[in-house]
């Protein structure tokens, strides 16, 4: 048997890793400004949480969540003073497009409604509904086609009040940074009014934080530059930091009704023991502001170097879509086969740099380099 061929792979065989460095099996070390998609949020096989999972492995690695679950009653405490929403209340799944079906299915369940608005650009996941409310034709199946979501332009607040004023929105769900998008960036205005549109007209506002969360901008949620609370809150990827796990935050509002939600392996003991130590690096050595610092230094670099190709740098914190006038297909490759670096892309011609939160200055500085010898 052989593997279903659904990705295509670089030829590079990643081994090992550590911080903002990974290894392939040849020994061949590459620096990564990528992290996976987002995913390592306190750098590779940080030696705390190689020993968090160690320890948890040995005691109890799963039972179902029909029993008392002590770390997830730790996990929820911790993150909500971690971001700020202690009053809110927190669902343990495994992935971010589970996340956010469950999204929708509390907010439709809340308001009795089955429409949903989200952004153009916007990738919310690939299962059923998550994948309809993601704006890319070809990978929405046709059993998932089904008339749910309308797609509006990012920041066109008259659009989406007009759509709202209809009555039959469900939920309108919006990355403030949209990754796959182009690091799109959401505006004050816009998420202040549509905060105040839903309030209006009885929807439920959902943040996707999967990608621009878990303190990558610089601030723990990347709505949080824009003074305005959701109703619900996604998180995935960097609360793991490469373990599956995912969770939905939810306002107090809300009402938890035994059998509407559920899952088997969602906060299972290995997660939460992962997702515990995440946070205990993150508190300890600083990482969001170390995102904020070292994502505004990197961004300023960018600008100033004026790059040949480079048309435009945007972003917060460590979320960085660099623009190119030339497709980017070639740049990443360059960028990896020759200078030995990770990086992502949006679109066609996006450079997205994702890196995880504890790179360094110097670790900054050494990625302009290998950029600038790829464009110059």
């Amino acid at each position: 048997m052989e593997l279903f061929d659904v990705y295509p792979l670089f030829d590079v065989n990643i081994v090992k890793g550590k911080g903002c460095q990974v290894w392939d099996d040849k020994g061949q070390e590459y620096l990564d400004l990528y992290g996976g998609h987002a995913v390592i949020s306190i750098g590779h096989c940080h030696p705390r949480y190689v020993e968090a999972l160690t320890r948890q492995v040995g005691e109890l690695g799963f039972y179902s969540n029909s029993v008392i679950n002590g770390l997830q009653k730790q996990l929820a405490r911790r993150l909500g003073e971690a971001c700020g929403y202690e009053d809110y209340t927190l669902f343990l799944v495994n992935s971010g497009a589970e996340a956010n079906e469950n999204a929708f299915k509390l907010a439709s369940f809340h308001t009795g409604r089955t429409r949903v608005l989200a952004a153009s650009k916007a990738f919310h996941g690939r299962t059923s509904l998550a994948v309809e409310a993601t704006d890319n034709p070809k990978i929405i199946a046709p059993i998932n086609a089904n008339g749910h979501v309308t797609y509006l332009p990012l920041n066109d607040l008259e659009a989406f009040r007009t759509e709202l004023a209809k009555g039959d929105v469900c939920a309108v769900i919006v990355e403030c940074i949209q990754g796959v998008g182009g690091i799109r960036l959401a505006t004050p205005a816009f998420m202040q009014g549509l905060r105040k549109a839903c309030d209006e007209f009885g929807a439920v506002l959902i943040c996707d934080e999967i990608q621009c969360g878990y303190g990558r901008t610089g601030k723990f949620f990347a709505h949080q530059h824009l003074d305005v609370k959701p109703d619900l809150i996604t998180v995935a990827k960097g609360i793991g930091n490469g373990f599956p796990m995912s969770g939905l935050l939810i306002a107090p509002h809300f009402e938890a009704v035994y059998g509407r939600l559920g899952t088997t392996f969602g906060g299972n003991h290995l997660a939460c023991a992962a997702a515990l130590a995440v946070l205990d690096v993150m508190e300890d050595e600083n990482l969001v502001r170390n995102a904020a610092e070292t994502g505004r230094y990197l961004m300023e670099r960018l600008q100033a170097l004026h790059l040949p190709h480079v048309t435009e740098v945007r972003g917060r914190g460590l979320m960085i879509g660099v623009e190119l006038d030339i497709p980017y297909k070639e740049v990443r490759n360059r960028l990896l086969y020759e200078e030995h670096c990770f990086t992502g892309c949006s679109g066609t011609n996006v450079l997205r740099l994702l890196p995880p939160l504890c790179l360094s200055r110097a670790e900054a500085d050494d990625f302009l380099q290998r950029l600038q010898r790829v464009l110059v």
